[in-house]
């Protein structure tokens, strides 16, 4: 580990067109083999109530995911952003809907649920989110639009936070973080999952 915060500003087109460039294989071998691990995940089993994301950029793949937690009965929520505070508020989705393709799609370029009644996120027992990069500690850098980080700045406790990446997104070395910025709980990549302590780096980094 460097000794020495790190600064991804440079790198995160090159992350952007790194995932971008993907093949359909590729994805579908990146999605099966976190669907694997997820299953036997003890967050993932214990969680009723799950929040997802439709992916559009390149990121992992959810497709099975959400078909397995619907089959299984858990209940899955997708996020739409909220134009007065942009933070998302989380969405049930039916196996029906999933199936239909019931979307709108955002001038940013993402799906989001049509419906107009959403729970705030500290309702759901786990979130399963996207992300640029992820450093050893589990500080996660987004895609800049700071949705997520506006979101889980207003529920420190519950839910577990899962990033979902592909493994050359995760870094080694540690970012150099900004006091708005969410760590996760733990990490699943294709390869394997890396769990951290969440609350004494929220801690250091006050």
């Amino acid at each position: 580990m460097s000794d020495h915060p790190i600064s991804l500003a440079s790198q995160r087109k090159q992350l952007r067109q790194q995932r971008r460039k993907l093949t359909v294989f590729q994805q579908k071998q990146a999605e099966r083999a976190c669907l694997s691990q997820l299953i036997r995940f003890r967050a993932f089993q214990q969680a009723q109530h799950i929040g997802l994301y439709l992916d559009a950029f390149g990121e992992i793949r959810t497709q099975q995911i959400i078909s397995y937690c619907l089959k299984h009965k858990k209940k899955i929520y997708l996020p739409k952003i909220c134009s007065m505070n942009q933070r998302l508020l989380w969405h049930p989705i039916s196996l029906h809907q999933y199936q239909a393709q019931r979307f709108s799609r955002h001038k940013l370029g993402m799906l989001e649920p049509m419906q107009h009644r959403g729970i705030a996120v500290s309702k759901l027992d786990l979130l399963i989110m996207p992300l640029l990069a992820c450093d050893s500690v589990g500080m996660r850098l987004g895609m800049g639009g700071g949705f997520y980080d506006r979101t889980l700045a207003t529920a420190p406790q519950k839910p577990f936070r899962l990033g979902l990446a592909h493994d050359f997104q995760f870094f080694p070395e540690v970012f150099q973080a900004q006091r708005w910025d969410q760590a996760l709980d733990a990490l699943l990549c294709p390869s394997k999952i890396r769990s951290f302590k969440r609350h004494l780096r929220s801690t250091q980094c006050l």
